[in-house]
């Protein structure tokens, strides 16, 4: 088994630097992480917007009964969903969530978005999106320091060991800063070689917030969507620059991406096919030189797949 690199976050809790993203697994996702932990991940990167987290909790369940891991080997992240942020919202659905994982705390609970969306009760659509019941994208007036106190709560309550931030940009982690009793232990933000993010990272790093990568093959996860960016867009697996260095290692495209990302310092959490378990963790047992990291990098476009005004027409988040 890989033996895969651990990170410590701000508040003492490790946390593997490779884990498996649970977006878009949608067919047979109770088996897909049982396999996966049997393949030896430990992460699993779950959300209320991926719609799969009571299967998810199945394959946990099932592993864990049958002995091949317990409970604390196991770092299970969620996330609020922006129709949640009102304080009052916050709690309730995160024991919900707990109760679909079929669990007692998240090892890590971000802010999914640095949104605040109108409540739909999850009874009347799950997971309910970014449109309510009419089909519409409406602000409420949470703001993030209401929410994030009350993020803070489900940290004190032991619902979550570490709380965090996802798709939060400078200005506004600087501001959360300002008021945050319990600082974020990690900030989620999609980076990849189109959108390497270099100010960002060293600002989280700064702070001492940990930084996970999410989307590290670039446009592929977005091709499936069928966005013209996404298809459009030169595929990474193929480029001239990432596939030499793969030849010359004997690695695969994509594990020269994630090397790419770990050697930064930041986790990643690819999803993958059951024939790519194993070689997404292998992507840890070999180095790329300084040089090849810098030519990787040079790649940046400041192209970003996962922009809610490309899918929504509005919440520009990313202005």
């Amino acid at each position: 088994m890989v033996n895969v690199p651990k990170l410590k976050l701000n508040n003492g809790q490790e946390i593997p630097q490779v884990g498996f993203g649970l977006w878009k697994v949608t067919e047979n996702t109770a088996g897909v992480v049982y396999d996966a932990i049997k393949a030896g991940y430990r992460l699993f990167d779950g959300a209320f917007d991926y719609g799969n987290e009571k299967e998810a909790g199945v394959g946990v369940k099932r592993a864990i009964d049958e002995g091949i891991v317990k409970r604390e080997d196991l770092v299970i992240v969620s996330k609020l969903w922006n129709t949640f942020h009102e304080k009052e919202r916050v709690e309730p659905i995160v024991r919900q969530q707990l109760e679909w994982w079929d669990i007692d705390y998240f090892d890590i609970f971000y802010i999914h978005f640095p949104v605040a969306l109108e409540y739909v009760n999850p009874k009347d659509s799950y997971p309910s999106g970014w449109r309510n019941l009419k089909g519409e994208v409406v602000q409420s007036k949470a703001t993030i320091q209401e929410t994030w106190q009350a993020m803070e709560h489900i940290a004190d309550l032991g619902l979550a060991k570490s709380i965090g931030i996802s798709n939060f940009q400078g200005a506004l982690i600087m501001d959360l800063l300002r008021y945050a009793r319990i600082r974020p232990a990690i900030l989620q933000v999609e980076i990849h070689p189109y959108l390497v993010q270099e100010d960002l990272v060293q600002l989280a790093k700064s702070e001492g917030i940990t930084v996970t990568a999410y989307s590290s093959f670039g446009p592929l996860s977005f091709v499936e969507l069928d966005w013209d960016k996404a298809i459009n867009c030169p595929k990474l697996f193929e480029h001239p620059v990432v596939v030499p260095i793969a030849a010359k290692y004997k690695k695969t495209p994509a594990q020269v991406l994630l090397r790419w990302a770990t050697q930064r310092g930041l986790a990643i959490i690819p999803k993958s096919a059951s024939s790519r378990f194993v070689e997404n963790l292998e992507s840890v047992t070999f180095d790329l030189t300084n040089d090849e990291v810098k030519q990787i990098s040079a790649l940046n476009q400041n192209v970003r797949f996962n922009n809610p005004p490309d899918y929504l027409g509005t919440l520009h988040i990313f202005a």
